[in-house]
């Protein structure tokens, strides 16, 4: 499976959702939850008609430990799923697989849905993540807070959020831990089998390696570009790190 990319494009991201009414009006219930709350694909397989039916937001329990997120549901997906469960059984899954079956829809079922619509309207990269990243970059971009997705799905830094949604990281924001239990962890994760020391000698090799290769007579205009790219994006970094530091160490 490649990589999954958020739906960006307004019109093509309403003709998709269309395109799935016209197989079953439960895809397009689903895919609207999705987008808009951001929840994975396999909790809303497990949603039953009673945990949504006027409901504002839905609780999620997550990892070992149990950890709650709570989900908003925006108003016009409060209207279309009030509608399509009014007079069913509370205790029955919302998203139901066969039309005698009492069983939750398959993951692989709305998988396969999602790749043949996709095909339909010219999206290439999508599968069960699309709902979630469509969520998220969307999110942002009217937004611009990474710290709210983070927290939301969990994710361990800012960074990773970003690399989640396809966008180049804010490096200040990347930077910046949130809580003092995300330095104590980031610690030690780094003193963990000495994984700090390791990974900085790795990035000073191939720094190394780079700066040998540079009067290479076979390189040619690409990577001389490629380098430039490089240097501007470590030098920002390197300016949003020494402002980052606490004051013991910025002088």
């Amino acid at each position: 499976m490649g990589w999954v990319s958020p739906i960006k494009d307004d019109e093509t991201l309403e003709k998709f959702k269309q395109e799935l009414r016209k197989i079953d009006e439960k895809y397009y219930l689903m895919f609207e939850i999705g987008i808009g709350t951001g929840l994975l694909l396999q909790d809303i397989l497990r949603l039953r008609n009673k945990d949504v039916y006027k409901k504002k937001s839905i609780d999620v329990y997550i990892g070992a430990h149990k950890v709650k997120r709570t989900y908003d549901i925006p108003e016009e997906v409060q209207g279309a799923i009030n509608k399509y469960v009014e007079g069913k059984d509370p205790n029955a899954y919302l998203i139901l697989g066969h039309a005698n079956s009492s069983a939750p829809l398959s993951r692989e079922q709305a998988y396969r849905v999602f790749k043949s619509v996709g095909k339909q309207v010219g999206l290439s990269s999508l599968g069960a993540q699309t709902m979630r990243k469509t969520f998220a970059w969307r999110y942002y971009k009217s937004t611009g807070d990474v710290t709210y997705l983070q927290q939301l799905f969990n994710h361990a830094s800012p960074a990773i959020t970003y690399r989640y949604i396809g966008e180049k990281p804010n490096v200040e924001v990347a930077l910046k831990k949130m809580t003092p239990e995300e330095n104590q962890r980031s610690r030690y994760i780094l003193y963990l089998n000495d994984s700090g020391r390791k990974r900085l000698t790795a990035a000073i090799n191939q720094l190394e390696d780079i700066r040998g290769r540079f009067d290479d007579p076979c390189n040619n205009d690409a990577f001389f570009g490629c380098v430039d790219c490089l240097l501007e994006e470590m030098e920002t970094l390197f300016d949003n790190f020494n402002q980052s530091l606490p004051e013991q160490y910025s002088e």
